[in-house]
């Protein structure tokens, strides 16, 4: 597994129109599947006079949880294109939804999966996107004697630092890159013996 993700920083809005029907499109960063309804649920009553409002999201580094919604549109002519725009552009943490005025004509399947495709495209093209790194957190239990040494590892290796307490026993929570956590643990476990 790789230490580092793609996603979007803020929202991204794109635009779509075919045969007098509109497509809206709206790209958000998300972490959780309650972001996810808070969202789909803020959109259905702002625009809730369209006709679909369907969705697509992938959440997590590892990319393994993730829906697509057609939202009333024939089976996999929304939701599966919104998806695969996410999956092209190798994104995460990521929510797309897209809303449709009809204009009274109908689009047919492909018509209605390029509609689809092409507005959340056009959503991610109008977000700025970032990569960002896995992080693991280490906690770690010393003497308040060991202070210097454990401060010279934080300092070398440059884990940021979530927490700590200092009492009899001193703790201190870092969270470091994936692929950098298990040297940061073997470098506090020798500071215990040396």
């Amino acid at each position: 597994m790789t230490d580092e993700y793609k996603t979007i920083k803020a929202t991204g809005e794109g635009f779509y129109s075919e045969k007098r029907s509109r497509f809206l499109a709206f790209a958000h960063h998300v972490e959780t599947v309650d972001e996810v309804k808070l969202l789909l649920a803020q959109y259905r009553k702002k625009y809730y006079d369209a006709r679909h409002v369907c969705y697509a999201y992938m959440l997590g580094a590892e990319r393994e949880d993730f829906r697509a919604n057609d939202d009333g549109e024939p089976s996999s002519t929304a939701g599966k294109p919104i998806l695969g725009q996410i999956n092209s552009n190798e994104l995460t943490d990521t929510l797309i939804i897209v809303v449709r005025y009809y204009g009274g004509v109908n689009l047919g399947t492909s018509g209605l999966i390029v509609a689809y495709r092409e507005a959340a495209a056009d959503a991610i093209a109008h977000a700025e996107t970032e990569v960002r790194q896995v992080e693991e957190t280490v906690v770690f239990d010393f003497p308040y004697v060991m202070m210097n040494d454990v401060m010279r590892v934080v300092k070398e290796m440059q884990p940021r630092i979530v927490g700590q307490t200092y009492d009899n026993t001193c703790q201190i929570r870092l969270s470091i890159r994936l692929s950098e956590a298990e040297q940061l643990r073997q470098r506090l476990a020798k500071l215990s013996f040396s």
